[in-house]
């Protein structure tokens, strides 16, 4: 979300940043919309300006003790007049700021340009891709032979998309869970929250889900609460309309929760499997900083999130998303992508991203200038997150990485005290 007056004054200018990233703004209505605000804010100051003069003067006819109804009754229709272009005013500002919110971040400088996945550029890797097993089996090959995936049931209670894991699937999943809490609490720094797993439509708009990607969401029939997509969405709106103390930033929360996604826009890809569930468990890191240091909470981030992978002892790289594939709020986002044998491909596992002060204008979450003073500058602040990891997709790298040729599956190492010292899952 933009504010309404750099909006006017560099529309055009943030028209060719955005490029073919803003493809889908009507910018023409836009234009028009930003003109015609323009022009009645100055109408309707005048004709207040007019209404105050013309009030001042029926005060003074009156102490003068002169005729005073014609005046009046010129103000009263001027106040009426005002009133219905305050209305048209009000109705021209709602349009415009729903488009507003429909405008995508600006790409940070370092951003690569490009349409599309294939355009991404590849930062750093855990080494070369391994060299796969001889023909590797499927995430859901090997949870269905050993008795901890069940695809079945989960449709028969709840439809395609979901799943239910049991016995060791279901250890392991948890397993992960605190793993993840434990490394980013402990040694990572972040201070763990629990939220809420439905939100507000303030909130989703705060952090970019509305209105853009409503059809996305899953919403409640009779309240309007939506599930969340993310735990970024509920973490980064806990200090939505506050104004922080520079003295407290950065802050850094992690965060475990459910997230649900109805995956509007994927018929057809996934079908089968964990990778894309309509409802999914993950890892969240979410960070509050000041401008200058955002990129530094970036790069810190991102090392955060790599660290479950290398302790995991996953096979991963990092990439820079270009310009054709970064999300809507973000102004930069590394991928990480874990290696799954079965596909002979990285599979995105964790975005991690800079969203700048996007967020943070929509949700007004300032900060207030060391010092205290009353004269402190008062900023947006500069909000990120990534996940770390997401569970299920973090569950088939470990599946299928650690897939051994009798059909059983090693425990990482890192794992096995979560799992009470299993260090192999066989078939039940």
């Amino acid at each position: 979300m933009y504010d309404l007056r750099t909006l006017r004054e560099n529309l055009d200018t943030i028209r060719e940043q955005l490029g073919a990233r803003g493809a889908d703004v009507p910018w023409d209505k836009l234009r028009k919309l930003v003109d015609e605000r323009r022009a009645l804010t100055s109408q309707v100051d005048q004709l207040r300006h007019e209404l105050k003069k013309g009030s001042d003067q029926v005060a003074q006819l009156k102490r003068s003790n002169q005729p005073a109804v014609d005046t009046m009754a010129a103000m009263k229709a001027l106040g009426e007049r005002i009133k219905n272009l305050e209305g048209g005013l009000r109705e021209v500002e709602d349009a415009l700021i729903d488009l507003n919110l429909r405008i995508p971040n600006l790409p940070h400088f370092s951003v690569p340009v490009g349409r599309d996945p294939s355009d991404n550029v590849e930062v750093r890797s855990s080494g070369p891709a391994p060299k796969p097993p001889t023909a590797p089996k499927s995430h859901w090959d090997i949870g269905e032979a050993l008795g901890i995936l069940d695809f079945d049931r989960a449709a028969k209670i709840a439809g395609t998309r979901f799943a239910v894991l049991t016995g060791a699937g279901a250890r392991l999943e948890r397993a992960l869970i605190n793993y993840m809490l434990d490394l980013h609490t402990t040694r990572h720094g972040y201070r763990e929250v629990l939220p809420p797993f439905m939100v507000n439509r303030s909130t989703m708009i705060g952090t970019g889900q509305l209105p853009k990607f409503e059809e996305d969401l899953f919403r409640l029939r009779d309240e309007d609460y939506f599930l969340i997509p993310t735990a970024e969405v509920p973490v980064t709106n806990l200090h939505r309309d506050e104004s922080l103390d520079e003295a407290m930033l950065p802050l850094r929360y992690t965060a475990y929760t459910p997230c649900f996604r109805r995956e509007a826009g994927s018929y057809g890809k996934d079908t089968r499997g964990l990778i894309r569930l309509h409802q999914f468990n993950k890892v969240e890191l979410v960070t509050f900083s000041i401008p200058d240091q955002s990129y530094d909470e970036l790069e810190r981030l991102t090392s955060n999130a790599e660290a479950v992978l290398q302790g995991l002892g996953l096979p991963y790289r990092v990439v820079t998303l270009c310009t054709g594939d970064l999300g809507f709020a973000a102004a930069k986002t590394y991928d990480l992508e874990v290696w799954l044998p079965s596909q002979h491909l990285y599979r995105e596992i964790s975005s991690c991203s800079n969203f700048e002060g996007f967020q943070a204008r929509r949700a007004n979450i300032r900060f207030r200038a060391a010092g205290g003073k009353k004269d402190a500058r008062n900023e947006y602040v500069h909000t990120l997150n990534g996940s770390g990891l997401a569970v299920g997709r973090t569950l088939v790298a470990i599946l299928e990485n650690y897939q051994q040729p009798d059909g059983s599956v090693l425990i990482p190492d890192a794992l096995r005290d979560y799992m009470g010292g299993l260090e192999r899952i066989t078939k039940s």
